[in-house]
């Protein structure tokens, strides 16, 4: 018995799907089915508003959508659709396009949105392991080390 669907570019194996109760499936048949979306999802070319006006069209109505993805996965524009003609229920955001989100935004006017200010990593796990990561690329550049962490290896 499936306790729900996900869809990912690798399926995972089958004994990992049937501990956790999820079933592979489609994106189209995913949003159809799920009261609930939550996306974890790299930012890409092929991930670039991933969720638009057409999948906004395949979800229930009383589906909630939740994004600590990345801001690109989500078509601002029709986020603001889907939720502003009850096309979706609801959503939840730690990440927008662009963002920060401007104060102007038509989102900011919506009761069924919730916006968090891009804190979906501020858990005292997460958190120490940023600081861990710091200290370990600031002795390794203090050494004249090549630097564990660095986000531009091509200075290399």
């Amino acid at each position: 018995m499936s306790n729900g669907f996900y869809t990912s570019r690798q399926r995972c194996n089958s004994e990992l799907e049937q501990s956790l109760g999820v079933e592979f499936t489609t994106l189209e048949h995913l949003l159809q089915k799920s009261d609930f979306v939550t996306l974890h999802t790299p930012s890409a070319d092929d991930t670039y508003h991933l969720i638009s006006d057409r999948q906004f069209e395949l979800m229930k109505r009383s589906a909630i959508l939740i994004n600590t993805a990345r801001g690109t996965i989500v078509d601002p524009d029709s986020l603001y659709r889907a939720l502003a003609s009850g096309q979706i229920a609801a959503a939840a955001v730690d990440v927008t396009e662009p963002e920060p989100i401007p104060s102007d935004s038509l989102l900011l006017t919506l009761d069924n949105l919730i916006i968090a200010p891009h804190i979906g990593s501020a858990s005292r796990q997460t958190r120490s392991k940023m600081a861990t990561m710091a200290i370990a690329n600031l002795i390794a550049g203090l050494r004249g080390d090549r630097l564990a962490y660095c986000v531009n290896p091509e200075i290399y």
